[in-house]
């Protein structure tokens, strides 16, 4: 048993404005990022995949060639939770660094 639940719609549209490069796709957050090349893009999912197992979170994720595609969701919870948007704000701050 967990103690996150899912938040509500209203309450993920207003947690949006704290991650703007982000958008709802499918239920989830969602997040393209598009690198010079391959070793960028893979370094970066190298580095969140650290950020991940701290927060034992983990995303559903795709790379191809330089682009790398990111869903968060909580699947404990069958919906977003404050894990996911804790998560995409861990990840914004990596790229703004």
């Amino acid at each position: 048993m967990t103690d996150i639940q899912a938040l509500s719609n209203e309450t993920i549209e207003q947690q949006l404005a704290n991650v703007p490069q982000w958008q709802l796709k499918d239920g989830k957050l969602y997040r393209r990022l598009v690198f010079d090349n391959f070793v960028a893009a893979f370094g970066f999912m190298a580095q969140v995949a650290i950020l991940a197992e701290k927060a034992n979170h983990h995303p559903e994720w795709a790379n191809v060639y330089r682009t790398v595609d990111i869903f968060l969701t909580t699947h404990e919870v069958d919906g977003i939770s404050v894990r996911d948007f804790a998560l995409a704000q861990s990840i914004d701050r990596l790229i703004s660094s």
